[in-house]
């Protein structure tokens, strides 16, 4: 069964969607089932994923980085979008794109507590926000 905001993969064409509503039906794209993206939340090797929060002033918005070391945005590996879920449940996203930066400012006055982030390569990272 499905969850809200779970986010599947097509192994085959690289298709990318998230859940928007429960159900007990199988996610297939290209004749075969689509694959759960794990939330990662601790760094694996050399690349770093994990969201840097930088609070920008207080009470106006957050900068979210990805990373201590800034993630590549090539063509062939990149962050295609970063997320923020506030305190009050609302949930703010931003795609990117090859060749920019991998961050983004979200303007919000609300305390985030989590952040989740895309890597076309290596899946879906998250980080709570203390």
């Amino acid at each position: 069964m499905t969850e809200i905001n779970q986010i599947y993969k097509c192994e085959l064409c690289g298709n990318v969607i998230e859940v928007l509503h429960t159900g007990a039906g199988e996610l297939v794209c290209c004749g075969a089932p689509m694959i759960l993206q794990e939330e990662k939340t601790m760094e694996e090797g050399n690349e770093k994923h994990l969201p840097v929060v930088e609070i920008l002033t207080v009470g106006s918005g957050v900068k979210i980085k990805v990373g201590e070391v800034p993630h590549p945005m090539e063509e062939s590996h990149y962050i295609e979008w970063i997320e923020i879920k506030t305190e009050n449940g609302k949930v703010n996203k931003k795609f990117l794109k090859p060749g920019h930066l991998a961050e983004a400012d979200f303007n919000t006055k609300e305390r985030v507590i989590e952040v989740r982030e895309y890597c076309n390569i290596h899946g879906l990272w998250k980080k709570i926000v203390n």
